[in-house]
């Protein structure tokens, strides 16, 4: 029998990020605002991106290399079906985070389109001190028939490059939409299922409050709260044309 030899490991081949397009034209920081859709767990930024930059967009993603997600998903996990690309790009995390209005107005820096918190207030809200962007980018496509079925987001422990790196932990999925019923697209609406409120002792069960819906918009930011609490959601069905999503999470230091 021939002696074994070890087996030498094979380091991974680093996949430099793409050339992404420069992020113009954007509106004007002043013209942008949070919006609570569901309080302290659904926001919105809408036209955080302009219709010209998102479809500038679209076409170079399409060049990217996708892939299907599989049909069977892991034990535990929620039935999705689309095409992704993932990559670690901190440098487009952070130009994401601060080459447009998303910063200042998660930070509160924008008066006018903060959400009027105090400080402590605003690091309640997001789970601590906001550092940035997961630098883990996630682009999907779901095309008519693909979509992600009632699903929980959790947290991931991640590090924000710089001098010197910070440890951080992601709070709250970021979704940046690029398509809608505007350029074809038809369904593949986001909806949130909330939890009815505890009934007091001897009163009986409340009934859970009606999904919420958020429609696509071209151009708009969605964040909602993940974690332990994460509110129950999915990406509807695609009915016609093309959704594509931008994803990416708010971290805070650990």
């Amino acid at each position: 029998m021939p002696p074994k030899h070890k087996r030498v490991p094979v380091a991974p081949v680093a996949v430099p990020p793409p050339n992404w397009p420069p992020l113009t034209p954007l509106r004007l920081e002043s013209d942008l605002a949070l919006h609570q859709v569901w309080p302290d767990q659904i926001i919105t930024v809408p036209s955080l991106w302009t219709s010209a930059l998102c479809k500038t967009y679209v076409a170079f993603l399409k060049s990217l290399p996708l892939t299907t997600t599989p049909g069977k998903p892991r034990k535990g996990d929620a039935v999705r079906v689309n095409d992704r690309f993932q990559i670690d790009d901190p440098a487009f995390a952070e130009h994401l985070w601060s080459g447009t209005a998303l910063k200042n107005l998660v930070l509160g820096i924008n008066e006018e389109g903060r959400l009027g918190l105090t400080p402590d207030a605003q690091n309640k809200l997001w789970g601590g001190e906001v550092v940035g962007l997961n630098p883990n980018i996630r682009i999907y496509r779901y095309t008519k028939g693909q979509f992600f079925d009632q699903h929980y987001d959790d947290f991931n422990n991640v590090t924000i490059p710089g001098p010197p790196p910070v440890p951080a932990k992601t709070t709250w999925t970021l979704l940046l939409y690029l398509t809608s019923s505007a350029t074809g697209c038809e369904g593949g609406e986001t909806v949130f299922y909330p939890e009815p409120e505890l009934p007091k002792r001897g009163k009986a069960k409340k009934e859970a409050p009606p999904p919420i819906v958020v429609d696509l918009e071209v151009g708009m930011a969605l964040l909602h709260r993940h974690g332990a609490d994460c509110m129950l959601h999915e990406g509807r069905e695609v009915l016609g044309g093309e959704k594509w999503v931008i994803r990416s999470d708010l971290c805070v230091r650990k």
